[in-house]
């Protein structure tokens, strides 16, 4: 059993880091250009070029994704020659600074020809501040030039004497140019596996401040629909084979059908034109906040039931087929015939075996219930994983979208490594084989 876990493991996570390359490579192909979607149209091409390299767009495919799945922070340390510490401060926000032999937090400013060093003491947050050229540094053209960390969260490579001009755009505040501008940027970040993706460029957080809240609201709403559906449909299915071809068989076999084969968005809207409009006891659409869907339960409804019915039909269907089989079993007819009651013959020998490919089906199914997810949760507005994955996607916000995708492929992953080892406690020929 050990065995089989271990190796079950081990192959998912080579199938997630395949997956993560190819959703990397994906994202980075697909049409559209990132900078003109955060800039806007007529955006110049030195803007767009300083856009490009403080993001670290500029730099090549293979080292963007080293960079967001391991971090950057690890390289860009051996470029300043100090380690890099990532601070949250009063205000909430988060500081790149690098940590001097003393303790002290030390990043810098380039004024003129001038380096200034911005000491902070972390401890009581005093910040000061004194010229620091004597850390220029000679190459063997004869160039100085100085690695460092800037006030934007960047180690960045500044040269002596070039005065570049650079082009920051604030969103909210638009275009600001500046001189003193750095020749190379390496954006600081600790990467996915270390839970910080970098920035949104849709929105300029941090992806990490949004997502993880996303992917709750998405597992309040999944897990709801889930805890409802399970139960629901094993029982539905289970009498609706009982007694194949009977009324009660026909009944529930055409409904679960019939949900199962609208599609979410069409669902959706009946719902909302029935419970919503025409009866008008349930809001139609989801207007609160990310961070707590539940104090408004009444908006989660709609939403639930989409995702409900949807799934009932589907499993409802799979568990009957499985029962209808079940009873038919050479063994069960013998249970008949040596006289066992009809409902111990159902609950200690049927019972078990049916429930092998409907459990199983059911947990390779939440793949299935989170991409319905998307779905649902762009029709209702509710604020969701599925709904800041697609406008990610719309607007090519790639840190966003790639930890989205992961997180998704991430709970795949973890539902069939979960759907082996109950399948194996079910079968004892797997058990025991």
């Amino acid at each position: 059993m050990a065995k089989f876990i271990v190796r079950r493991i081990l192959l998912l996570l080579l199938t997630m880091v395949l997956v993560s390359m190819a959703v990397f490579l994906i994202t980075e192909s697909s049409p559209g250009n990132v900078a003109r979607n955060v800039l806007g149209a007529f955006v110049t091409p030195e803007q767009e070029a300083s856009f490009l390299a403080q993001v670290g767009l500029d730099k090549p495919v293979y080292v963007r994704y080293w960079y967001w799945l391991f971090g950057s922070d690890w390289s860009a340390a051996g470029k300043v020659g100090m380690p890099l510490k990532r601070i949250t401060t009063k205000d909430g926000f988060q500081e790149w600074w690098a940590v001097r032999d003393d303790g002290a937090l030390v990043r810098w400013k380039l004024d003129g020809e001038d380096l200034y060093a911005v000491v902070r003491l972390e401890s009581v947050g005093v910040e000061t501040r004194y010229k620091n050229n004597e850390k220029w540094e000679t190459d063997a053209e004869g160039k100085s030039e100085f690695w460092g960390v800037d006030d934007a969260n960047h180690v960045v490579r500044w040269e002596k004497g070039t005065d570049k001009e650079v082009w920051t755009f604030i969103i909210g505040t638009g275009w600001k140019k500046s001189t003193g501008g750095a020749m190379e940027y390496i954006p600081l970040k600790k990467g996915f596996i270390r839970g910080d993706p970098g920035k949104s460029f849709r929105t300029g957080r941090p992806v990490s401040d949004s997502i993880w809240t996303r992917l709750r609201n998405s597992l309040f709403l999944a897990g709801t629909a889930f805890i409802i559906v399970m139960p629901l449909a094993l029982v539905l299915g289970i009498l609706a084979g009982l007694k194949e071809g009977s009324l009660r068989d026909r009944a529930l076999s055409i409904g679960g059908m019939m949900f199962s084969v609208t599609p979410e968005f069409a669902t959706g809207i009946f719902l909302i034109l029935i419970f919503a409009v025409w009866l008008g006891w349930l809001p139609g659409a989801t207007v609160i906040g990310e961070k707590a869907p539940w104090e408004r339960l009444d908006m989660v409804i709609l939403p639930v039931l989409t995702l409900t019915l949807i799934e009932l039909g589907y499993i409802l269907r799979i568990t009957r087929a499985s029962m209808v089989e079940v009873m038919k079993s050479p063994y069960i007819r013998t249970a008949y015939l040596k006289g066992l009651p009809y409902w111990r013959i159902v609950f200690k020998h049927a019972l078990r075996n049916a429930l092998m490919a409907p459990i199983t089906v059911i947990m390779l199914h939440v793949n299935w219930l989170m991409g319905g997810i998307v779905i649902v949760e762009v029709v209702f507005g509710y604020p969701g994983l599925g709904k800041y994955l697609l406008d990610s996607a719309m607007f090519k916000d790639i840190n966003a979208l790639e930890a989205g995708a992961m997180i998704l492929v991430s709970v795949a992953v973890l539902t069939q490594l979960f759907a082996d080892i109950i399948y194996t406690f079910l079968n004892p020929r797997i058990r025991y084989g």
